[in-house]
């Protein structure tokens, strides 16, 4: 009768657990779901600002340069992030 009762706990702690964790994902998806609204939502604000500021930079010559720089400076960061989560290859 002592292993029935001690299988019954297991189970209710493993239903426990389970439910926690289901939960867990839950939340974590909701919150995924949320980063990624907000992401879109600041990718959309800082492409209408580069479009405002080509714009702007297009009536001065001087902004020319600063273009060429930040595309270098963009190429750069989208390299250093490629290698960052580059997988390793054996």
């Amino acid at each position: 009768m002592a292993e029935e009762t001690q299988e019954g706990k297991a189970e209710k702690l493993f239903q426990k657990f389970g439910k926690k964790v289901d939960k867990f994902l839950e939340e974590l998806d909701e919150a995924g779901g949320k980063l990624n609204k907000e992401f879109e939502g600041k990718y959309e604000e800082l492409k209408q600002a580069a479009e405002k500021l080509k714009k702007e930079a297009d009536k001065n010559e001087r902004w020319k340069e600063v273009e060429a720089s930040l595309k270098k400076a963009g190429q750069e960061l989208e390299n250093a992030v490629k290698a960052a989560f580059k997988k390793k290859q054996n």
